[in-house]
């Protein structure tokens, strides 16, 4: 029978943003009547089984009325069916009830077996009341953010599609074909590249076009953590294991667990944390921070680093076999100043997404803003250009983008090409004087887009078979049809 105790007053930080329904599922009822009593004065709503049976019994009546429970609140050691076993049931049939685990048994096996299950939480008995507090407002959290995945997965696809990494630079087909090539395995990745060329966006594009899809991605920079706090970070921690541990910490490569984790700034770890690294990459098992039991875990890691490991490694400032152990798949990502035939593409792409964001009308950039930001050096690479556009889309109140909507440093940058040499203009076309002028880089295509327009008629339009016939793969095909505007074309 299920014990459904009267709603409290929801004025406490943890119900605070949802109407916060907890399950509380303990066979002893001393234990589950006295959490029911503190979690009420919490300001939760809050029901009590004795059993698994009793649980499952009111979630589903829970469901039926509409009014699902948010938390469950789950005894490991019960008669009959084990916490554990509810906890599975509640991850098949209730996706959106998010479980804190109990237990009087702290072994750490039994802490990985829950969240390897999908425990957001775990505590040991007797529970202390602020450490039960502060899990449960972790855990509403955690049920605040399935409720938005839900809308946002949707959207994954759209934002971390190969549509969405923009270049036609023959560096950027080649990533695409990379990426195509890399997803499906568990082969570790390596990137490199200056800050702001996309890596992260490459990390989140793998995961999302694997079969892990569905599992965790997590992105962690190893630059952005003093050294003291990275390894807790990564591996976890066990209560007590040092000064300020009140509680045990899951760590990156235990929740990536049979999804991706993304080590950004590799370059940055110091060479103890190297050699864990290495470790964990050749056997996918590590210790927690002060614990002797060894975790296992099954994840895809891929790396990135904005300085050259090549240069570190003959400097003795990276550790050759880590190197290796790494380097099983590289992308190298170029600066945006080295493809500045593609700031075009990009910017008519992030014209479009800020734009569309921010519900304005604007149809893409003047001749002399689009030269402005072609002369601009651009040291952030994409990510700077995505500022510059979405800056002159909140500025302008035109349907076109002209240079007083660009940022000054950018427009001020004059710097032009070096003159030629009369050597040069000595050997010049004799037919100079019925050239066509062109931009170079438009120059340069024009003879690719022939032969594309070419292969695809003789092949009727069908890419797979016009792909096959010039050895590219679908996605770089069109990935030129769109750059060249074949993909619209009338067939």
């Amino acid at each position: 029978m299920v014990n459904n105790a009267h709603p409290g007053d929801f004025d406490h930080d943890a119900a605070h943003d949802l109407e916060a329904r907890l399950l509380i599922i303990d066979d002893d009822p001393i234990v589950a009547d006295s959490l029911a009593e503190f979690l009420q004065s919490e300001g939760y709503e809050v029901a009590t089984a004795f059993n698994g049976a009793e649980a499952l019994e009111a979630l589903a009546e829970a469901d039926a009325a509409g009014r699902a429970f948010n938390l469950a609140l789950c005894d490991v050691s019960m008669p009959g069916m084990s916490g554990m076993e509810v906890l599975e049931h509640i991850n098949r049939d209730h996706t959106d009830v998010v479980v804190c685990m109990i237990t009087a048994y702290g072994a750490i096996e039994s802490a990985v077996n829950a969240v390897r299950k999908g425990a957001s939480d775990y505590l040991t008995k007797p529970v202390v009341d602020n450490e039960l507090r502060m899990s449960l407002q972790r855990a509403l959290r955690q049920q605040k953010l399935l409720a938005e995945n839900r809308v946002l997965r949707g959207q994954l696809e759209d934002r971390f599609g190969l549509d969405n990494i923009v270049g036609a630079d023959h560096r950027m087909l080649r990533t695409y074909d990379l990426i195509e090539a890399v997803a499906p395995s568990k082969t570790t990745v390596l990137m490199s590249g200056e800050s702001g060329t996309g890596k992260s966006l490459i990390a989140h594009a793998i995961h999302q076009h694997s079969p892990r899809r569905d599992r965790p991605f997590v992105e962690i920079s190893c630059g952005s953590i003093p050294e003291t706090l990275l390894e807790s970070e990564l591996f976890g921690h066990v209560k007590g294991a040092f000064t300020g541990a009140h509680a045990d910490k899951v760590g990156k490569f235990l929740a990536a667990d049979g999804g991706t984790i993304f080590l950004d700034e590799i370059n940055s770890a110091s060479p103890g944390m190297q050699l864990k690294l290495l470790r964990v990459l050749q056997e996918r098992r590590f210790e927690p921070v002060g614990a002797t039991e060894t975790v296992e875990v099954d994840v895809r890691v891929i790396l990135a680093t904005n300085q050259s490991l090549e240069e570190l490694v003959a400097a003795g400032e990276f550790r050759q076999d880590l190197y290796y152990r790494i380097n099983v798949v590289k992308i190298d990502l170029p600066p945006l100043r080295d493809r500045s035939g593609d700031i075009p593409l990009l910017a008519e792409h992030f014209i479009s997404a800020h734009a569309r964001e921010m519900n304005k009308q604007i149809t893409g950039l003047t001749e002399e803003a689009m030269a402005a930001l072609q002369r601009y050096s651009m040291p952030g690479n994409v990510r700077e250009l995505s500022n510059i556009i979405e800056r002159a889309v909140v500025l302008t109140r035109r349907p076109t983008i002209d240079v007083g909507d660009l940022p000054p440093h950018v427009v001020a940058n004059k710097s032009a090409l070096a003159p030629v040499s009369r050597a040069e203009h000595a050997g010049a076309d004799d037919d100079a004087a019925s050239w066509e002028p062109m931009p170079l880089q438009e120059a340069l295509q024009e003879p690719e887009r022939r032969i594309l327009l070419k292969a695809l008629r003789a092949n009727n339009w069908n890419r797979q078979a016009t792909a096959d016939q010039l050895s590219i793969n679908r996605t770089t095909l069109y990935k030129k049809m769109k750059a060249y505007g074949l993909d619209q074309h009338e067939h």
